[in-house]
């Protein structure tokens, strides 16, 4: 910047713009005796928040939150403003650019819009119709920031590889209809995002079967959510046990046999299955169940809307599993493999050019402001 003013006032007037200007977020270095709670301790005055450092640095770190190792370099979210001065950080959104939260939608509203429209067609692809729906915050939903992290980053891919005019996007309030009407009919080509079963175990699963799966568009962590006055241990899967855990119907639950825990197979430990998030925390706070496993971003909102801050929190000494989101393709439309090459490309495309990083670091920002 100039600074065309006397000495003393120069030098306030710059050191003023150089602090406005100071990066937040960047490249952080382990050190020999960190692990994720004390860097998120270090950086962020947080412990808690060693979460939002393992789902931003996945494929470096993986399942296991304590196979960090000196010398690794992780990537740290700028979160309420920290951290500052590392390497790599850029400017922090200002409190206007945080978007407010989407309004409440009926969960079946039949409600249809379209995005990205135009002539221009990929070569060897009519133009590619796209569905997903609300109320899948902060992945999909309207009124958030670019309706949603899942959905700036499915447009970004497709944009990438068919061009911004290659693709529309419809609104379905209701998403059973995706799999099994609007896929089936060729009405769309792509549905997201969907999580993927366990089709190794158990490929007759019905979604194994009848659809291709993107690479994961995004990975995150499902967590065990305990009260804070009755823990529970978690290092080893033998730790839950016997134990009675929560999740909500119509949840996919392959995690909880994960790698041949065989948790809910074997019948090791008793599964509630109320009709919502809500309900699972309402259940642990009442003491009638042990644990409740979810997403952590679904969960900490609910945990939050509750006003459960103080009593509900994760176990920190693992996660459950990584799950990830993904763009969903029939295998009996004529162009499926076409398709999840296209879809394919996009998302390797924007990894490479850094845009998939800014995304998901802008939406982290965003997200755990909200908490």
């Amino acid at each position: 910047m100039r600074c065309l003013l006397s000495a003393t006032a120069l030098a306030i007037t710059c050191l003023a713009g150089a602090a406005s200007a100071q990066s937040c977020g960047g490249n952080y270095t382990v050190a020999r005796g960190d692990s994720l709670s004390l860097i998120a301790d270090k950086m962020y005055k947080n412990a808690a928040l060693w979460t939002s450092i393992h789902t931003l640095n996945l494929k470096g770190i993986g399942e296991n939150p304590n196979s960090i190792r000196v010398g690794q370099t992780l990537e740290l979210a700028c979160l309420n403003g920290l951290p500052t001065g590392l390497p790599g950080g850029r400017t922090a959104l200002a409190p206007d650019d945080i978007a407010p939260a989407a309004p409440e939608r009926a969960a079946q509203e039949p409600v249809v819009t379209r995005a990205a429209t135009g002539l221009l067609s990929a070569p060897s692809l009519p133009k590619v119709k796209l569905v997903t729906a609300d109320d899948f915050a902060p992945f999909t939903q309207r009124g958030l920031m670019n309706d949603g992290l899942l959905a700036e980053v499915v447009s970004a891919a497709m944009t990438n590889a068919v061009g911004e005019n290659g693709h529309d996007t419809f609104w379905i309030n209701d998403w059973s209809s995706h799999l099994d009407t609007m896929m089936p009919g060729q009405l769309v080509e792509m549905a997201f995002p969907w999580s993927r079963p366990d089709c190794d175990a158990n490929p007759t699963q019905e979604r194994c079967v009848s659809f291709y799966f993107s690479e994961p568009m995004f990975e995150y962590l499902i967590l065990l959510f305990v009260d804070k006055s009755r823990p529970i241990p978690f290092q080893t899967d033998a730790d839950l046990e016997g134990r009675t855990i929560c999740r909500p119907a119509g949840y996919l639950n392959h995690m909880l046999d994960h790698k041949g825990r065989n948790w809910l197979s074997e019948g090791k430990i008793t599964l509630v299955q109320p009709n919502s998030v809500s309900d699972c925390f309402e259940l642990l706070s009442e003491g009638k169940v042990e644990a409740v496993v979810m997403n952590e971003f679904t969960a900490r909102d609910a945990i939050k809307s509750m006003g459960l801050s103080d009593q509900v929190a994760p176990v920190q000494s693992r996660p459950v599993s990584i799950t990830g989101l993904h763009v969903l393709i029939h295998k009996d439309h004529p162009q499926a493999e076409t398709l999840l090459t296209t879809i394919n490309t996009g998302l390797a495309g924007i990894k490479s050019s850094g845009q998939y990083g800014e995304i998901v670091s802008r939406h982290m920002e965003q997200i755990w402001a909200s908490f």
